[in-house]
């Protein structure tokens, strides 16, 4: 089972819900701490269920609560090296550095009952990525254009 919930979406801020029968992930951190839990009650979730953060890329509107939602809740974080050395360095000082996983696009990683294969994609970014998300039969692919 694969389930997807765009919590947010726009010039405002970006967050989706991704999960599995045994994995709960949110793509992207673009908007406030509070928006994000709120959005996740909202769908019978909670922030505390979190078991990782994907970033798609660096732009604020896709990661400015990264790092606080990172420290606050102890969730790791899975970015492309680039990705990371783009972010600002508010961002960068509130992220633990043991929280930090790289993962490199086109080259597939597992994580708990999901093979995730990052992918680039054209955005004015160091290195934007989205996902194909594969799970028993079901795949998935998110892709932000923004």
């Amino acid at each position: 089972m694969l389930k997807f919930c765009s919590l947010y979406s726009g010039s405002s801020g970006n967050c989706l819900f991704v999960s599995s029968n045994n994995t709960k992930i949110l793509i992207d951190c673009g908007t406030s701490c509070k928006k994000i839990c709120d959005g996740l009650a909202s769908i019978n979730s909670s922030i505390d269920e979190i078991d990782a953060i994907l970033v798609t890329h660096e732009h604020s509107d896709h990661v400015q609560s990264l790092g606080m939602v990172s420290k606050k809740y102890n969730i790791p974080i899975y970015i492309n090296e680039e990705t990371f050395n783009a972010l600002s360095s508010a961002q960068k000082e509130k992220i633990s550095e043991d929280k930090i996983n790289y993962f490199i696009n086109d080259k597939e990683f597992y994580f708990k009952d999901l093979i995730i294969k990052p992918f680039s994609i054209p955005h004015d970014a160091a290195n934007p990525c989205g996902f194909n998300f594969l799970n028993n039969d079901k795949n998935y692919i998110y892709i932000n254009e923004r």
